[in-house]
């Protein structure tokens, strides 16, 4: 938070209802949220999760969520203002009398008042807070709210689309709008007007043109002052228009002196009222919700919670694995990531395993498996879970197997954890998995042909993996199997804490649990996975993804299990030797850093780095204070400092060997697995919704290249033995054979098909020129443009690459797009189809 000093019973937060409710509704608008009654519960059950993690996260003292209401005075004395703002959606106008009663059950006032904004009544109880000693946080998304800034004032900005919480104090605002005094920001408004409450402004007013006049002037009112001083049209406009932008001043004011008074005894925080939140969201279908705030006790009686139009596609890459949650306030990540928002609010109106029929049997003994598998001799299609000890699929060992061949019907094959016997259980089953006529379902098919393999077992015949079934149709959403079952089946599936408990130190393994939980667990696991294999294939069906999930995903995970199961050799040897190396270079530069600053100071301490390089050495510093008033000492400020001071350009060094050091050259023997002397890394297909490869324990994608030193890392990697070799092997320019093929452009599909360099190719057509006159920094210059196109790259960052003038990378991109119209041309029309459906897809759907 922005004031670690404030006192703990002295913060007060006040929600904009509104501007969180449509924020909510929309994040979902896609796959809205609907209930067994058919009700749209999108903006419930976001802003129950807003208000609920608020509580929980900041703990404020004070709480207040606030409404709009009724026709105000600046609607009657302007018609004009709102009047482009279209009539609220009905599924909201359903929702608000229903989260007015959740804030209610919350023991939060709800506040309103007739002929007044929300902006007025929460820009009035900030200003009479403050007088009180108060630190007011305001949290809403709208830029309005700049003007009641303070020193005691925040805005509190929710999470959105991947970006953090942000709370905007009093140096943040001034930067923004590069003013001396917050309630200028009304006098921006007023000049720039607002579209989204129809405030007109003056015409061709935008935002820097009103920062710069109020930084001159400082008013609306000066500016028009001074309008026979401003030239051209923008002085035509600022005298003609005069009135209009006193007007839109006025419009753009938030009231503080609305009829209402702060009152600390309504407004304190206190517990939930669970007797009228249980009826509530049991009424909702809320059965998570209902779980996390009311507690583990909370059960719903009948109903259900379904997510409507399952089917969407893909907006944008994740930052990360979703929690399973829409959290308007989360940390954001890095991806989504996010999503943006969470997976959503699910709820299965209490169907689960101890609420249906089934016959799960637990075999532990060789009678009961050859009574089992001659259930399965006719079968040709069965689904299976494994289950291993904890969770590594390279080294954990397999504590059973789960088979289901029918709704309802399934078994868990206990595995005895000696080895050899372990295997010869695990080879009873070989006759059906490895039969090439059974297929076989699970959630991760991949992972289950590499445990399989290391017990003597290759799987064989059709495969189906519904964790990829569901990335190809919520490529964005969590695939966890709880969120699957929910969603799609309207099922709670077991919780596996119930069977191993939570995490931490008492946390037993698979083999520890009770075996009866285990295999109840491990069965319907397997059996859903049959299960949404039906809800799943007419989904592919309908979104066209059924031939990439087969003719590409499926097998791709065969191979990508192959990979895993092989793993990489590592030279230990070499790796100790570089560890003390660089371990005596981080010594010596340390040293040279401690010489060159005059004083000795933690290297490792960003507060001590920036305090020595910006207080004590005097180094200009070009960045902003953290929330905390601390030196920002990131690479990205430090690197703008590196050509001008030595000193800076020896801690990026220091911080670079370090990043080497512990991430890589001290880690990769750590993670050399006992069994096989090689490391193993996990390659996910479910994790980056633009459907790229994920590399993970340990990341094997990103080891280094662009130093020396990164590239010294590489030769750890080594033959496993004198029988094995490493090959390297690239596609030449293969994105631009990519651009020639599916934009159809016929002098760069001849540069492909003759056999030119393409770079060269295009440099002789860009300039105008014979190939052989083409020089060295011409084919540099158009190696520039070739992958920079395909990757949108702007006049601006083109000059910026190559270090050229702006006109001439303008010039350079305007003559790359004459020579290769046909490309232009698919540029265009994708974000022509980007803009009429709201995405686009790659060649295989």
């Amino acid at each position: 938070m922005a004031d670690t000093n404030e006192s703990a019973d002295k913060r007060l937060f006040l929600l904009d209802a509104y501007a969180l409710i449509y924020r909510a509704h929309f994040a979902l608008i896609r796959n809205p949220l609907i209930n067994s009654k058919g009700m749209n519960v999108s903006a419930i059950s976001g802003f129950t999760n807003t208000l609920n993690d608020l509580l929980r996260r900041e703990q404020p003292s004070h709480l207040a969520v606030v409404f709009d209401l009724g026709t105000t005075t600046r609607e009657e004395e302007f018609s004009y203002y709102k009047a482009n703002r279209q009539e609220m959606p009905e599924d909201i106008a359903m929702s608000i009398p229903i989260i007015k009663e959740v804030v209610r059950g919350f023991n939060v006032p709800v506040i309103e008042l007739e002929g007044y904004e929300a902006d007025d009544l929460i820009g009035t109880l900030a200003k009479q807070a403050e007088k009180e000693g108060y630190t007011t946080y305001m949290v809403t998304p709208d830029k309005d709210f700049g003007q009641l800034i303070s020193e005691n004032i925040f805005m509190y900005k929710p999470a959105y689309m991947g970006k953090p919480i942000e709370v905007i104090g009093l140096p943040e605002v001034l930067e923004k709008w590069q003013i001396e005094r917050p309630e200028q920001v009304i006098d921006i408004l007023g000049l720039m007007g607002d579209s989204v409450d129809n405030i007109p402004g003056i015409p061709k007013v935008g935002p820097k043109t009103a920062m710069k006049l109020i930084g001159q002037y400082g008013s609306v009112e000066e500016v028009i002052a001074h309008g026979d001083e401003i030239k051209g049209k923008l002085g035509e406009n600022v005298r003609e228009f005069a009135q209009q932008g006193l007007d839109s001043k006025l419009l753009a004011t938030i009231i503080l002196d609305a009829p209402i008074e702060f009152s600390e005894d309504e407004f304190l925080v206190e517990p939930p009222n669970k007797e009228k939140l249980g009826p509530l969201f049991a009424e909702l279908e809320f059965r998570t919700i209902g779980k996390r705030i009311l507690g583990d006790d909370f059960n719903i009686s009948s109903g259900g919670i379904r997510a409507a139009n399952r089917t969407p596609k893909p907006t944008a890459e994740p930052a990360g694995p979703s929690t399973g949650q829409m959290d308007l306030f989360g940390g954001g990540g890095n991806a989504a990531t996010a999503a943006a928002a969470a997976a959503p609010e699910v709820s299965t109106g209490g169907a689960d395993l101890n609420s249906r029929k089934h016959e799960y049997e637990l075999v532990e003994s060789a009678e009961g498996r050859a009574e089992l598998l001659s259930k399965l001799k006719e079968k040709k299609s069965i689904s299976l879970a494994l289950i291993l000890e904890s969770f590594d699929a390279n080294l954990d060992a397999l504590v059973g197997i789960a088979l289901s061949w029918e709704s309802g019907q399934a078994a868990f094959v206990s595995i005895p954890e000696e080895q050899s016997a372990a295997e010869d259980v695990v080879g009873e089953f070989a006759a059906v998995l490895e039969d090439p006529e059974v297929k076989k379902a699970a959630f991760d098919i991949k992972e289950a042909i590499l445990i399989l393999r290391r017990y003597g077992v290759r799987m064989q015949g059709g495969i189906e993996d519904m964790t990829i079934a569901h990335y190809l149709i919520e490529p964005e959403k969590s695939h966890r199997l709880g969120y699957m079952a929910e969603a799609f089946l309207s099922y709670a599936p077991i919780d596996p804490d119930s069977v191993i408990g939570k995490r931490g130190k008492n946390q037993l393994t698979f083999r520890q649990a009770q075996i009866e939980k285990v295999s109840d667990y491990a069965c319907e696991q397997a059996e859903l996975a049959s299960m949404l294999q039906d809800a799943f294939h007419p989904m592919m069906e309908e979104h066209g993804s059924t031939s990439l999930y087969s003719d590409m995903e499926l097998p791709l995970a065969k191979v990508l299990s192959d990979m895993e199961y092989e793993g990489v050799a590592i030279d230990t040897k070499f790796l100790r030797a570089y560890s003390e190396e660089m371990a005596s270079d981080v010594a010596h530069l340390r040293k040279e850093i401690h010489e060159m600053a005059g004083i000795e100071f933690n290297l490792d301490s960003p507060k001590q780095l920036g305090t020595t390089l910006f207080d004590h050495m005097g180094i200009p510093y070009k960045g902003k204070k953290t929330k905390t008033g601390q030196y920002s000492t990131s690479e990205d400020q430090l690197t703008k400092l590196a050509g001008d001071q030595p000193i800076v350009e020896k801690i990026l060094e220091y911080r670079h060997i370090g990043k080497l050091k512990s991430t890589y050259v001290d880690a990769l023997p750590d993670l050399i697995n006992p069994r096989s002397g090689r490391v193993h890394t996990t390659i996910s297909q479910t994790v980056a919704a633009t459907g790229r490869l994920s590399s993970n324990n340990p990341n094997l994608q990103n080891i280094p290249i662009r130093t020396d030193r990164g590239r010294r890392v590489r030769k750890a990697f080594v033959p496993r033995d004198k029988d094995h070799l490493l090959m390297a092997a690239d596609y030449s320019q293969i994105e631009l054979r990519i651009i020639a093929a599916i934009s159809g452009d016929d002098a760069m599909k001849k540069a492909f098909i003759d056999g030119v360099d393409i770079h060269t190719s295009t440099a002789a057509r860009v300039y105008g020129i014979e190939l052989e006159e083409v020089t060295s920094n011409m084919r540099r210059n158009a190696k520039m443009v070739n992958f920079g196109i395909i990757y949108g790259i702007s006049a601006f960052g083109l000059a910026q690459r190559l270090g050229i003038p702006r006109k001439e990378a303008d010039d350079l991109i305007k003559n790359y797009f004459a020579t290769y119209p046909a490309v232009r041309q698919y540029m265009d029309e994708q974000i022509e189809k980007a803009r009429e459906v709201g995405y686009v897809e790659p060649l295989l759907g």
